[in-house]
């Protein structure tokens, strides 16, 4: 099974037609696990961005997740699926994909995460702590909510919300340890360097912490 509590910096992304080279440069530059998070293309395309992103993680020996559907997930070779609310469940999730499979759920207020204490997962989301653009009218659930999940959990709780390198030390030090980064990579000029900064910045404040 897989167990990414090693794993820290959480990329989603959607489709791009530089992928080839844009998903190797922040895998070299420490991205430890990759979502495919797509929501404006039809499954054939989504089938062909997952294969092509499937085959560059499997070489980099980086967990592939799919976004909302276990089926796509299986199709394309990923190590799981990341649902949400309103998605299929994560125990349907659990039945198509197996025992081994890579399950995630987002949460984003107290009752939510309580249900999801009880549930199959392999990891949790918990945010975003800020507003963000890409979870356009949901408001932010602020540093405390994500910190109280981080201690309940018996798993990793990935944060989510404007993670960036100017403010990953400080989530650090605030109790937090896992996280989801999007617009900070995504929008880079340089994504190597923005993923080796940001690798940088979370790794000596994880050792300072230890």
């Amino acid at each position: 099974m897989h167990d990414l509590t090693s794993r820290r910096l959480y990329l989603c992304v959607g489709h791009r037609d530089d992928i080839a080279d844009f998903l190797p440069a922040v895998l070299r530059g420490g991205v430890d696990v990759v979502q495919l998070r797509e929501k404006d293309l039809d499954d054939d395309q989504r089938r062909v961005s997952g294969r092509v992103m499937a085959a560059i993680c499997r070489d980099f020996g980086v967990p592939f997740i799919m976004n909302d559907s276990p089926y796509l997930a299986a199709e394309v070779g990923a190590d799981g699926v990341h649902v949400g609310q309103e998605d299929l469940s994560v125990a349907v999730c659990r039945e198509l994909l197996g025992p081994d499979a890579i399950v995630g759920l987002s949460t984003h207020d107290p009752d939510e995460f309580e249900r999801a204490l009880a549930q199959p997962t392999t990891y949790r989301s918990a945010g975003p702590i800020v507003a963000t653009p890409t979870k356009p009218g949901r408001t932010g659930t602020g540093i405390q909510y994500a910190l109280d999940c981080t201690l309940r959990s018996d798993q990793p709780v990935f944060v989510t919300g404007a993670v960036d390198a100017d403010n990953v030390a400080s989530l650090v030090r605030a109790g937090l340890g896992h996280f989801v980064v999007v617009r900070a990579l995504t929008n880079a000029p340089d994504p190597f360097h923005a993923a080796a900064s940001i690798r940088r910045a979370l790794d000596e404040a994880i050792d300072a912490a230890n």
